[in-house]
């Protein structure tokens, strides 16, 4: 069900926020109806929504037996229910119906924060022209940032460089040194590999998208070339900026240990070393799809939003591959030391 973006507009902290960020956030809310009884939340429920209540009346009854109001109308309607997670109270509707708004909470923070910074005058990166900034609202979505502390957010911007391309110009080359990050912001591009023996074009990149972390996480050479199809700005990343403030948060480690428990809770095992290496050796119950197929192939092999552990023979592989399939909307994590760090476990471990 839609949200009129008026709707956002009473509403704390969405008032204070420019109109186009509220645009944006109508366009990403989740609105439900619920009837007298039902609850929206109870005790101890985790979750990643802000919610509101856009219309009728809740009682907030907590463990302890305290109950509350919480009615659209009434001065506190404004605010959101309580964001503490898990969820310290339970939400029952005791008017006729009640209509319910959910933003992800992370989202909504990085939103808040880029509106903020972006007011500053020392501020270069902010559009004026309409859509100017639908760059940053997709960025800022990716599941790969899901995570981003927000700090790192201003530290992202403050870094960015502007760079203005032509049509046609070749930005990165297959087979090249690695030395950008790379992020849309005007205009489109292709990319192309080599498959068997000839450049084939495998994704088209449009505002928002990202590119050229594979190879600063792999420390490999880039596995793709891309090429812009109309002109238009990129904004980039040096490598020691990508390192020092995006690859960190972005990428979720575990240790054989904490690995083999999410395998046996039902996580998917990813090997994204080449074929030859996996039919080499490899660790038994695992999948092999290479780093360089990657994105046209995961899905064929495990349906999106699943859980995965990514292991490669030292770490380097796995870190690219954690960060491509986050923001192909899969859960995941990378293998700390690799291959031989499972391996050594798996030795170790007592016979059954």
């Amino acid at each position: 069900m839609p949200v009129p973006v008026e709707a956002l507009s009473r509403l704390f902290p969405l008032e204070s926020l420019r109109q186009e960020t509220r645009e944006q956030l109508a366009r990403e809310a989740l609105v439900s109806e619920y009837q007298r009884g039902e609850n929206v939340f109870e005790a101890g429920d985790l979750d990643d929504d802000t919610v509101y209540l856009l219309e009728g009346e809740l009682r907030c009854n907590y463990p302890d037996g305290r109950s509350v109001a919480h009615i659209a109308t009434a001065p506190h309607g404004r605010y959101s229910l309580n964001d503490a997670v898990p969820r310290r109270f339970t939400a029952k509707v005791v008017s006729g119906k009640a209509k319910v708004m959910r933003l992800d909470r992370r989202y909504l923070e990085k939103l808040i924060t880029w509106d903020q910074l972006s007011r500053d005058d020392s501020y270069r990166h902010f559009g004026t022209a309409p859509g100017g900034n639908n760059w940053v609202f997709r960025l800022l979505r990716a599941p790969a940032f899901a995570r981003l502390p927000t700090g790192n957010i201003e530290k992202m911007f403050q870094m960015f460089e502007p760079v203005t391309v032509k049509p046609s110009e070749v930005v990165m080359r297959e087979g090249d040194t690695a030395d950008y990050f790379y992020v849309v912001r005007e205009g489109t591009a292709s990319v192309s590999k080599y498959l068997d023996g000839a450049p084939q074009v495998v994704a088209y990149l449009r505002e928002g998208d990202t590119f050229g972390e594979d190879a600063l996480l792999s420390n490999l050479p880039r596995n793709a070339t891309v090429r812009m199809m109309q002109g238009g700005k990129l904004m980039r990343l040096s490598r020691e900026a990508f390192e020092a403030v995006l690859k960190p948060p972005m990428l979720s480690w575990v240790l054989p240990a904490e690995a083999a428990r999410l395998v046996q809770s039902g996580a998917a095992l990813l090997d994204v070393r080449m074929p030859e290496e996996h039919a080499q050796r490899a660790i038994d119950g695992s999948v092999n799809v290479p780093l360089y197929r990657l994105r046209e192939d995961i899905d064929q092999v495990v349906p999106s939003g699943s859980r995965l552990v990514v292991y490669c023979n030292t770490g380097e592989r796995s870190a690219a591959a954690a960060f491509v399939l986050k923001r192909l909307g899969y859960e995941v994590s990378a293998l700390h030391g690799g291959l031989g760090a499972m391996l050594r476990l798996l030795a170790n471990a007592p016979a059954a």
